[in-house]
């Protein structure tokens, strides 16, 4: 018993110090863009990106501050985008997931199948284009940054699904029919409540999802008015001069502006990382519990 005890010790030494090398290899690249956007912008072009830079500079965040508006802009769009979609990816996956949690659902299997064939096999890129534009006429508009890709996916209905039926007894629905509870009262009153972790998971993931998401701003918004945060900072990285030439001249207030191009690519990207970084350990208790028992085959 004292043996298996001390095996157990060192494994959990053993593991927390893999776990702890593992963190610090996934935390030296943020590590490395902060520095990076402090760093002078002739040392970042003349000798790279160090750990040490040879002199200091904040002349990235100090222009930031000069085009404030335009980063507050992509900000508010950014955090609308990911508030109306998790919020609408979460009340339509729970709901899909719940008739799939019924055993007593008829059709059950087959609507099983069509999600299942949806996480197989997809229209592609060119059918998907032009369905959103010709035939819904989303583009240039909030909606195309918050419905196509990412409001519903598969794995996120299985994930509920399974957090259903391994945690939900089917006794609690049965017992709330009978006291006359209809299909919505089980759901929101039952159903929703019990599964907050899940909820709380698909959440992150969803809300990292839109975040972080800068393919539907470049398949469908052209408005620069409508550029989120990641559509803003994809532009810089792929073109410094989106914001220095004159036809942006009234949405960056400015002209001709020296501007340090890899610094504040590099401070561009910290304000994008810096939200996440400080939701995560809010949610992260529901995140493990919701993945695990989620996880489990129903």
């Amino acid at each position: 018993m004292n043996h298996s005890h001390n095996d157990v010790k060192r494994f959990q030494v053993f593991a927390t110090v893999v776990l702890a090398i593992l963190a610090v290899f996934a935390l030296l690249p943020i590590i490395l863009i902060a520095i990076a956007s402090v760093t002078d912008e002739n040392v970042l072009v003349s000798t790279g990106y160090t750990f040490l830079p040879s002199k200091l500079s904040l002349d990235s965040y100090y222009y930031m501050v000069k085009q404030s508006q335009m980063i507050m802009r992509s900000y508010g769009v950014t955090i609308s985008v990911t508030l109306l979609g998790t919020l609408g990816s979460v009340l339509l996956t729970t709901t899909l997931a719940y008739p799939l949690a019924r055993p007593d659902f008829k059709y059950r299997n087959l609507l099983a199948f069509f999600v299942f064939f949806t996480m197989l096999f997809n229209g592609g890129v060119v059918s998907s284009y032009i369905m959103w534009t010709r035939v819904f006429s989303i583009k240039n508009t909030i909606w195309a940054m918050v419905v196509p890709n990412y409001l519903v996916t598969a794995f996120n209905v299985f994930l509920v699904r399974n957090y259903y039926v391994n945690s939900i007894p089917h006794a609690l629905v049965e017992s709330a029919q009978i006291d006359g509870a209809g299909e919505l009262q089980i759901f929101f009153k039952i159903m929703l409540p019990l599964a907050i972790p899940t909820v709380a998971t698909i959440s992150l993931f969803t809300g990292i999802l839109y975040w972080n998401d800068w393919v539907n701003g470049l398949y469908y918004i052209s408005d620069s008015q409508l550029f989120g945060l990641q559509n803003l900072l994809i532009r810089i990285m792929n073109n410094i001069q989106f914001l220095k030439v004159s036809s942006n001249s009234a949405l960056l207030g400015t002209q001709n502006v020296d501007l340090p191009g890899a610094s504040v690519r590099m401070a561009m990207a910290m304000i994008g990382i810096l939200p996440i970084m400080i939701l995560f350990p809010f949610v992260q208790k529901y995140f493990i519990k919701g993945v695990v028992l989620g996880a489990i085959k129903g």
